[in-house]
């Protein structure tokens, strides 16, 4: 099925958040256009749908560039500035989704569907104009002259101006297998030296005493240390025992960290503590004071009891009998073993368990006031195509939303 006879002002490669944002925002900026998204999905908005265990976590109540990683935060503060939290509720609200704020300052949907944010995406891009394609899925993009040509088995479309809002490499069944890093290569565009997967689940050696816990949960204080024993970086939240590894915020948080680390530096070591109210220094002296009380008894209320058995069992200490019976080295090897406790992660679950992907094209090679690239006239980019990951808790949807307001009505202001 050819297109020759159509044309579009605007075409954006990839109708997920960022695509349906910049879509969006492109048509109703400028009415007159013509806009397109192509999508190679046959059913749009898959990562949509899957996010936030179903329910699509839309934003977080306070967000800054603090909660990013990737190309330099005041890069990622301008963008986010552009069109923050407030604007989002609002955009929302007029397409008809509603939000409200949990205890831990995430946004759902009153519905608690994921649906409900793709339908009022939906909704949006078709009140202004949009003409959403798909499964289109594109193969190539080329300048010819003053146009763009975008190519699939489908046929071919000219556009005056590309935006691309392909995704990374996450979830690669939803569509996003890293096309877009292609199209934006042969456009001129570099890529960052590493492309991870981020807000992935990490594993441990398969008889590791952790995966006999599968199901537990603590909130921890998990930390990443150089060689030298200094800290990259730390989170202080809930670490998930599986039986592959570990999951939950505090490992899918600090996973893109672990992966660039290991990469540059064989001897980072990722270490948790599991009584994040005590710092590891005092540990020994914790326990001194604890007198006769039993290791379990101390640790009751903080730590589930399962799981404070094994770490014992670990540390070769009895659960059950005083702490005062203890050697010194006994005492020292539990301390360490409750409040620096090495993980020794065998690697990731990779981009079909990644939440989003850690690298991409460099905010520097973009124009922040319009997200059009300085190397390739009339192209745009938004999304996670970029150097942008953030933290679990809807802070990459607010980078979508904001990327692609930018992106989308610059667009269209030419």
């Amino acid at each position: 099925m050819s297109s020759h006879h159509e044309t579009a002002d605007i075409a954006i490669i990839g109708a997920g958040a960022a695509g349906l944002m910049a879509a969006y925002w492109a048509a109703k900026t400028n009415p007159r256009l013509r806009v397109v998204a192509l999508d190679g999905a046959t059913k749009l908005g898959a990562k949509i749908l899957v996010s936030g265990g179903g329910r699509c976590n839309v934003t977080h109540d306070e967000v800054d560039e603090t909660a990013f990683a990737g190309s330099t935060r005041p890069a990622i503060r301008k963008v986010l500035r552009r069109f923050d939290v407030a604007q989002t509720t609002d955009f929302f609200s007029e397409m008809g989704v509603e939000l409200k704020r949990e205890e831990n300052g995430k946004l759902f949907p009153v519905t608690d569907q994921a649906r409900t944010v793709l339908d009022g995406l939906l909704r949006a891009v078709d009140s202004v104009g949009v003409r959403v394609w798909h499964p289109r899925r594109v193969e190539q993009i080329t300048r010819e002259d003053e146009l763009f040509v975008i190519r699939g088995s489908w046929g071919d479309l000219p556009a005056r101006r590309v935006i691309l809002a392909t995704g990374g490499k996450s979830l690669p069944k939803s569509g996003s297998d890293g096309a877009g890093y292609g199209f934006a290569q042969a456009l001129g565009h570099t890529l960052t030296p590493r492309i991870t997967p981020s807000l992935v689940p990490l594993m441990l050696p398969k008889a590791h005493p952790l995966t006999a816990l599968s199901g537990i949960s603590a909130v921890v204080r998990i930390g990443l240390y150089d060689g030298q024993g200094k800290q990259i970086v730390s989170f202080e939240e809930s670490l998930l025992c599986t039986h592959f590894g570990l999951s939950g915020p505090a490992t899918l948080d600090i996973s893109r960290y672990v992966l660039a680390a290991r990469a540059d530096d064989p001897s980072a070591a990722l270490r948790v503590n599991w009584l994040p109210d005590i710092v590891p220094d005092q540990a020994d002296a914790a326990l001194v004071a604890a007198g006769k009380t039993s290791p379990l008894r101390w640790v009751a209320g903080r730590l589930p009891e399962r799981l404070t058995r094994s770490l014992c069992v670990e540390a070769g200490v009895d659960p059950v009998a005083p702490l005062s019976n203890l050697t010194r080295p006994q005492r020292q090897a539990l301390a360490r073993t409750l409040t620096a406790y090495v993980l020794p992660i065998t690697g990731d679950r990779g981009y079909t368990y990644a939440e989003v992907t850690a690298g991409g094209v460099p905010l520097s090679e973009l124009d922040l006031k319009t997200m059009e690239s300085r190397v390739c006239a009339g192209l745009h980019l938004c999304g996670e195509i970029c150097d942008v990951d953030g933290q679990i808790g809807g802070y990459n949807f607010q980078w979508a939303w904001a990327s692609g307001y930018v992106a989308g009505s610059s667009a269209a202001s030419v």
